[in-house]
């Protein structure tokens, strides 16, 4: 299904230049890509340099191995939902809604009712109101349900709570295809070129950070990825 409406050229934040390409978004396990009418990819969403370098050396460090089942597997494994692990008084959703919107509107100091979002998985512009929260949701880069089969279940409560709420690994993106992403890393489903490059190193940063390793599939996809920064 391809979705155009609603997507904006040169948006300062992300993209500068980008040609109106078709993003399209399919079913969960493949691609959400975008790409220009000649064929080529969008200007690069990328930090480049010296974090790429870096997010190489830390791929090239992970163990891959094979992903292991969900047996067992609930969400609550994982903790509170966005509990306030920072604690900086606002709780880890509201945070990443703050940092990730443009325009944000508050109600106190925390909850976010309104702002927009240049969704980084398809370049799609959203206005996001808080009584239509659902439209903008909090992806976890690297999924809870693939981190538990490579490994999380054996980690402690206290670790998978951490996990759940880090702000490094959390990122407010579009609903739809953070539903059709669901568990699914890199190598069963990508955002669009654009954001491959910021997604890898992001991803890899997380993987580092816990000790997660990555399957063969979604270290071919990683490579990939930084090879567009």
């Amino acid at each position: 299904m391809e979705l155009q409406s609603g997507c904006r050229k040169g948006r300062r934040r992300h993209r500068a230049g980008v040609a109106a390409g078709a993003i399209v978004v399919l079913l969960a396990g493949c691609s959400v890509d975008v790409t220009s009418p000649e064929g080529g990819s969008a200007a690069p969403r990328t930090p480049g340099g010296r974090s790429a370098t870096q997010a190489q050396k830390r791929l090239d460090d992970l163990r891959v191995t094979g992903a292991g089942d969900m047996s067992g597997y609930e969400r609550d494994r994982f903790g509170q939902r966005w509990k306030d692990t920072d604690r900086n008084g606002c709780d880890q959703r509201n945070d990443v809604l703050a940092r990730d919107l443009d325009g944000v509107e508050k109600r106190g100091r925390c909850v976010v009712v309104a702002g927009r979002l240049d969704d980084p998985y398809t370049g799609k512009d959203i206005s996001f109101s808080k009584s239509r929260a659902t439209e903008v949701q909090i992806d976890h880069i690297y999924p809870l349900g693939l981190a538990w089969r490579m490994g999380a279940d054996g980690w402690d409560a206290a670790k998978r709570e951490k996990f759940a709420n880090d702000t490094g690994n959390l990122l407010a993106v579009w609903g739809r295809p953070n539903q059709q992403k669901s568990d699914s890393g890199p190598g069963e489903w990508k955002p669009q070129k654009s954001y491959q490059c910021t997604y890898a190193i992001k991803f890899v940063a997380v993987a580092a950070e816990y000790d997660l390793p990555v399957t063969q599939a979604d270290h071919t996809a990683l490579e990939d990825f930084l090879s567009r920064c």
